[in-house]
């Protein structure tokens, strides 16, 4: 048994000061306060720092120096030292079918030996995406007809492994596509992303399991209607239906979303659908004008920005800074919102029967410890 004491416990909407949780073969068995603490039990002084449910990080390629499918084993173990205890390695459409294979066959192969404790499955950005945007998309090999024999074995590969789907609705044959990934993962998440589809293109997906806006306002259509009049896309569709969450890339400067934005989609969206995401990237084209000071993203060599080079720690800190927001907002917007909008039961809470998955932070979201599974691993 571990007994965890001297802690600021962070729930969804409050703080538990002077707190202690007791861990049991890997699972949460109590906490809060005044608890008695057994005399054989594994003792840890949290020395009043927040102690929150581990981050769950849903959309990140890379560990914000290394392609997952490059070193999978390096990128699980540097995201567990900056306190990400779930995470989803998300596969781009810039891979052709072959590659889409050799990386899932690489990252399998490390997950099922437990070199990857924290890997929780897939997030599928592709391979079906709007073909004019996003960064790299040059590379894109999958701008031809939406055919069943191209996609079928990538599908089979993931059928038990893929959590979160990304798809562009206004691509002509992709509710085929849908229809197909839905009868073979029930359970699938899609989300809308690198799209100009119209709220109705968006909302019909939405009974077949859409539910998530990949990057929101990034990589999204166009606004116009009539000359000097705005339009409607994805993100009023995003921000209109309270049932699809927003993950938002959080970066020090505001460039991926403006801090005003932020404040606004906070507002808009409230504090349950928001996440946060890394969508950490390996791009090293030059900064775009004005972004030369951007340490935490990346460019691709076409003047794009092209994701992250962030763990989630540091977009959590970058979203207290733009917003306001507290310990206890961003342990929800990086773990208990998007552990529900994927599916996950025991993780993203502090919660009796749940994964002691534990990240311990001080006053700006610097991880000092992590805990996996009622295992000190940091």
């Amino acid at each position: 048994m571990l007994a965890i004491i001297n802690a600021t416990l962070c729930m969804p909407d409050h703080f538990i000061p002077n707190a202690s949780i007791l861990i049991e073969d890997g699972v949460i068995v109590d906490f809060g306060k005044k608890l008695e603490i057994p005399a054989c039990a594994e003792v840890f002084d949290a020395q009043g720092l927040y102690v929150g449910p581990g981050l769950v990080d849903i959309h990140t390629h890379a560990d914000g120096e290394t392609w997952f499918y490059d070193d999978p084993v390096k990128c699980s173990k540097r995201l567990l030292d900056h306190g990400v205890t779930t995470v989803l390695p998300t596969l781009y459409y810039s891979l052709n079918k072959e590659q889409f294979l050799e990386a899932i066959d690489k990252i399998d192969s490390f997950a099922e030996k437990g070199e990857m404790p924290n890997f929780a499955g897939y997030y599928m950005e592709g391979p079906y995406l709007n073909p004019n945007f996003g960064c790299d998309r040059e590379n894109n090999p999958w701008k031809g007809p939406i055919k069943k024999e191209d996609y079928e074995e990538i599908l089979n590969k993931v059928s038990k492994t893929a959590k979160v789907w990304a798809l562009s609705p206004e691509r002509e044959g992709n509710m085929d596509f849908v229809r197909d990934v839905k009868a073979k993962i029930p359970n699938i998440v899609f989300t809308v992303a690198h799209s100009e589809a119209t709220p109705d293109q968006i909302e019909e997906l939405m009974p077949l399991g859409l539910k998530i806006g990949t990057h929101h306002t990034n990589a999204t259509g166009t606004l116009e209607s009539f000359p000097e009049c705005r339009g409607v896309c994805v993100d009023e569709a995003v921000n209109y239906n309270s049932d699809i969450y927003a993950e938002l890339i959080c970066d020090s400067m505001g460039i991926h979303v403006h801090p005003y934005n932020l404040r606004l989609l906070t507002k808009i969206k409230g504090k349950e659908k928001i996440i946060l995401i890394s969508d950490s990237c390996v791009y090293d084209g030059p900064p775009i004008p004005g972004c030369e000071e951007a340490f935490d993203i990346c460019f691709d060599w076409n003047g794009e920005i092209a994701g992250s080079k962030m763990t989630l720690d540091i977009s959590c800190r970058n979203m207290m800074v733009h917003t306001g927001a507290s310990v206890c907002d961003v342990f929800r917007y990086a773990s208990t919102n998007p552990a529900k909008a994927v599916g996950f039961t025991d993780v993203g809470q502090i919660k009796k029967g749940y994964l002691a998955n534990l990240t311990i932070v001080d006053q700006w979201f610097n991880v000092k410890n992590t805990i996996l599974k009622g295992e000190i691993v940091k």
